[in-house]
């Protein structure tokens, strides 16, 4: 009973030092890396790699000396060198079972990375994570190279197993929220650009990147504050202001927005395609402010750099015309009382030679209605106007809601005013009817001949 125990762990003992045999290479290297980095520390780099290479001189194919050397060369980023010896260690490993399979692919895809060799990466790096799944290396690399790729989704869930491989890595950090942030996952990348700049932060790309993802995540006020302090950046400052003056336009704070277009102006090496949408965006935040030469100049600027962008010509057509005729901008741009006071001077200009006394004027969301009355030795009337500042197509439909209202009002005459024309249908729909109607051309003329100042 006793003699086969004996005979087992004889046995058992056998093989575990033919395994160990196997397993340790060439006696002469360090077994990890680090006793390897304690060899380095000791002798110095260069004298190790020309032990190693001493001895891959005498044999190619040793193993161990394959090994070390690779360790060094990998810590210190030589990807030529981590390439070609990491590729000598893959083609041995058929030959050569104590070689780790999973980590020579691991390398030859880190290295193959390094050096743009990007399908080559991802195909090693594929190779290393099916054998071993819980390398950081391996994992975080195969991310960039399907990030390099545009393959964001892939390289998320790389980035996502590298996190997990090492919850506190920066690097990983920044990789994951930019891949997010590409993938327009504004609010999911937000938690991880947060941490980085928790450790860096006067790191602008990232700061940049949180901005954007605020802005677009709803956070508009926090976003401006980072926008508005990096206008003056070099890389990304034009790109702020472009967007802190967005956000000032739809806030309505168009002075503030002109001061951030300005800026961005000022800034050198700003690509065309910037520089061309601040100065746009401009010229609209001067529209705004009723600024109309100023806006005209920057528009003649943009069709100067860069002709026929968006409705620049149409623009300067429409702005140039208006900059000549001062009722003319009030009719279109200025706040509602100003232009309550243009349509009376209107209609006191339209009944000229008469006395118009005014009785009602209503305001609503898009005309104003007054209703007058007006009379001279030969006639009087009660009159409703309805002035639209529109310079659309206006339609029947509205005609017909128009010609109720003068029904209902015991007008005896209603006129319709707009800075844009009537359709075919509305001017057919007034033949017969108590209705006239005022478009662009006789208003443009009528506003010429009055004096707001009289």
């Amino acid at each position: 009973m006793l003699i086969p125990v004996l005979v087992s762990i004889a046995i058992v003992a056998v093989i575990v030092s033919i395994f160990l045999v196997i397993f340790s290479g060439d006696k002469s290297v360090p077994k990890s890396r680090e006793k390897l980095n304690s060899t380095v520390q000791k002798k110095g780099k260069s004298a190790v790699i020309k032990e190693y290479e001493k001895r891959l001189a005498h044999d190619p194919h040793n193993v161990g000396a394959l090994e070390s050397l690779g360790e060094v060369y990998y810590s210190d980023g030589n990807w030529e060198k981590v390439w070609s010896i990491y590729r000598t260690l893959y083609d041995l490993s058929t030959a050569h079972i104590e070689i780790n399979v999973a980590k020579t692919t691991s390398r030859l895809g880190v290295a193959a990375f390094n050096l743009g060799k990007i399908d080559e990466a991802i195909n090693y790096l594929l190779v290393s994570t099916k054998m071993d799944s819980e390398v950081f290396d391996t994992a975080f690399y195969l991310g960039r190279a399907f990030e390099e790729k545009g393959n964001l989704e892939k390289a998320i869930i790389c980035y996502k197993k590298s996190k997990l491989l090492s919850p506190e890595n920066i690097r990983v950090c920044q990789a994951l929220g930019t891949c997010l942030f590409k993938g327009q996952k504004y609010k999911e990348c937000l938690p991880f650009l947060k941490r980085v700049l928790e450790e860096q932060p006067d790191n602008k790309e990232v700061l940049y990147q949180m901005a954007v993802s605020m802005s677009e995540s709803g956070y508009t006020d926090r976003a401006l504050k980072v926008f508005v302090h990096l206008r003056t950046d070099p890389t990304f400052g034009a790109q702020c202001c472009l967007e802190a003056g967005r956000i000032h336009e739809y806030q309505k704070n168009f002075s503030a927005a002109v001061q951030d277009y300005e800026i961005g102006m000022k800034l050198e090496n700003v690509p065309e395609k910037i520089s061309v949408q601040i100065l746009y965006r401009c010229a609209l935040a001067y529209i705004g402010l009723n600024n109309m030469p100023k806006a005209l100049m920057l528009l003649r600027q943009i069709q100067n750099m860069h002709g026929h962008y968006k409705d620049v010509d149409t623009l300067v057509a429409r702005y140039k015309e208006i900059n000549q005729n001062q009722n003319l901008q009030v009719y279109l741009m200025s706040g509602t009382s100003d232009f309550v006071a243009l349509c009376r001077k209107f209609i006191a200009n339209f009944f000229k030679d008469s006395f118009v006394k005014i009785e009602d004027v209503a305001i609503a969301s898009e005309c104003v209605e007054i209703i007058c009355f007006a009379n001279n030795a030969k006639w009087e009337s009660r009159v409703i106007f309805r002035f639209y500042r529109t310079q659309t197509i206006i339609g029947d439909i509205y005609i017909r809601e128009f010609h109720s209202k003068v029904r209902d009002a015991k007008c005896d005459i209603g006129y319709c005013v707009t800075m844009g024309t009537f359709s075919d249908s509305a001017h057919k729909y007034i033949e017969g009817r108590p209705i006239d109607l005022i478009e662009k051309d006789q208003l443009i003329k009528a506003l010429k001949q009055i004096n707001m100042y009289n």
